[in-house]
């Protein structure tokens, strides 16, 4: 552990790249491989459940440290971090071991997950005693799950592929699942990364395996550079951007696996995809996004989610909520890694095998043909009609790389603008990191009746941390101080005052919501202080924005 908490340290105080590559390929090379294990997890972006429930955490480190509760929390509004809170004023360790990284997390920390709270309690109240002080702080990251420090896992990857003398494309898909959140790393694990290229590996014709994802970069130029940037719309691949989960859908040895972006395996969750995959050539992989498909266009995104969040898919709802693999590309034929060839060719292989299999399960992308930017433009605007965010812009010739790089070709998302309304202040929350000690974490609310309506009140809708610059942020967190009603914990209730446009990608019914309506991706676009709170957007503005309903600006 004591080997771990330095290099986290060295790592938040260092901005410079080359620096962080150095102290991770450094770490990576002294420390034992049950700990080089668990390291990577993290890093790369690894996150296991909450160990303890936080209310014992906080009465625990409370009745250690001696405070009463309302000094407590005044330290921990003041800190803004938990962890940081708990690790300042817990009283030194009494019994300090130096132990391993995988020693605590094996031994000591996750085996508490799910005991009885008095269980909980001794343990944790002998860990505080046995770890020692300069190690609490990253122990506490652990048991909370807030565990973030700013490397990348492209960093990581470069770093465990630097150690292992191996390319950063075979490390990357090595990764592929290391980070799920019920995975518990192992020397065993660790060693497979950092182990040289096997034959398997090398013909992956029984790996189930996905490759590493291609990703896109954002696309935020003017339309009128357009041609001078990228040249003529001929050099490239043009699709719509669907708004479901990207998805690599392997078939080798006979087995079927589903991967998301996100590295988890949904086979299970997606019966009819695993059915089409069972039904795919041997050695096949396609790239794709699952999408809920009906009257042959896709559905909102939340519909998707009522597939995501059960644990048993019943029959009514396979039948209600129906999805198919949206493919765009053809990672592997015959057991053969096409990703060197040019996009317009695994294209052509991809289309002519979605035109045999004939499969309800499987559609091609559509491709969008324009004789100008200008026209490409125009033929966007249909975006929100159908379901997507906008283009994807792929080089006809890019091969298929490995996360956001341009090597070897590029992709953009040229999105639509996003909807918007005015929306009002109402709760506010610490930020983390370097915004630990503002205000910058926001719930947004709306009215639930037009001007003038008699009793009409304020209905929260939507949360978001995005879109100000730190001299505005600074500024609402003056207000947000001077206008608190009521705390509770980390949050607080202001008095309405603050109005600020939100923009987010798509909006659907929801009965999880109070508001009844759930938004993708909420961010602040600007804040409002031209406009009075009495005038901020309503409920009816919101429903409004629904797919189909015709659309009014806001003033």
């Amino acid at each position: 552990m004591k080997r771990f908490a330095a290099l986290y340290r060295e790592l938040d105080a260092s901005t410079s790249s080359r620096d962080k590559q150095a102290a991770l390929q450094r770490y990576l090379r002294e420390a034992p491989a049950e700990d080089a294990a668990w390291s990577v997890y993290f890093l790369a972006g690894g996150k296991p459940r909450q160990i303890v429930p936080t209310v014992l955490l906080r009465t625990l480190a409370r009745e250690a440290a001696g405070l009463p509760e309302w000094l407590f929390d005044e330290s921990y509004e003041a800190v803004g971090d938990l962890a940081e809170t708990v690790a300042l004023l817990l009283p030194p360790g009494t019994e300090p071991l130096e132990r391993t990284l995988a020693d605590w997390l094996a031994h000591h920390l996750l085996p508490l997950r799910g005991q009885p709270p008095e269980t909980q309690a001794a343990a944790l109240q002998t860990v505080w005693r046995q770890m020692p002080d300069d190690q609490r702080f990253i122990c506490l990251k652990l048991i909370t799950g807030g565990f973030r420090v700013g490397v990348s896992r492209l960093q990581v990857t470069q770093a465990l592929a630097t150690v292992a003398g191996v390319s950063t494309q075979r490390v990357a898909q090595r990764l592929m699942g290391y980070t799920h959140i019920g995975a518990k790393p192992t020397a065993s694990a660790y060693g497979a990364l950092v182990a040289p290229e096997s034959a398997t590996e090398t013909n992956q014709k029984t790996s189930g395996q996905p490759y590493p994802f291609f990703l896109a970069h954002p696309w935020n130029e003017p339309l009128e550079r357009l041609e001078d940037l990228l040249g003529p719309p001929t050099d490239w691949q043009v699709e719509w951007k669907w708004d479901g989960i990207r998805a690599q859908l392997v078939r080798r040895a006979g087995q079927t696996w589903l991967w998301s972006r996100g590295e988890e395996l949904v086979t299970d969750r997606f019966p009819e995809l695993a059915a089409l995959g069972d039904a795919l050539p041997d050695g096949t992989v396609i790239d794709g996004e699952i999408v809920v498909w009906r009257n042959d266009q896709p559905q909102p995104f939340a519909d998707l989610q009522r597939r995501i969040g059960r644990k048993t898919l019943v029959a009514k709802l396979l039948r209600e909520v129906p999805v198919v693999l949206l493919a765009y590309d053809l990672l592997e034929a015959e057991s053969n890694d096409m990703r060197d060839q040019a996009l317009h060719t695994r294209r052509r292989q991809l289309d002519a095998l979605v035109a045999e299999m004939n499969h309800p399960q499987l559609i091609a992308s559509q491709i969008l043909q324009g004789d100008s930017w200008a026209d490409l433009a125009q033929q966007r605007e249909a975006a929100r009609q159908m379901g997507t965010e906008g283009f994807m812009l792929k080089q006809r010739e890019a091969r298929y790389g490995v996360g956001r790089t341009r090597n070897v070709g590029t992709w953009w998302k040229w999105k639509i603008d996003p909807l918007s309304v005015d929306a009002v202040l109402i709760y506010a929350q610490r930020g983390h990191g370097r915004r630990a000690s503002l205000y910058s974490d926001y719930t947004f609310a709306v009215w639930n009746a037009p001007p003038g309506t008699e009793g009409r009140q304020l209905v929260p809708f939507a949360k978001a941390y995005s879109g100000l610059t730190d001299a505005e942020m600074a500024k609402v967190d003056a207000i947000i101080r001077k206008t608190t009603v009521e705390s509770f914990g980390p949050v607080r209730s202001v008095r309405p005052t603050l109005v600020f446009e939100l923009g987010f990608e798509g909006i659907a019914r929801s009965t999880r919501h109070k508001s009844g309506i759930a938004v993708r991706f909420p961010r602040m676009l600007r804040w409002r202080e031209d406009k009075p709170v009495d005038e901020a957007d309503t409920l009816q503005t919101l429903a409004a924005l629904m797919p189909g309903t015709a659309t009014e600006p806001s003033p």
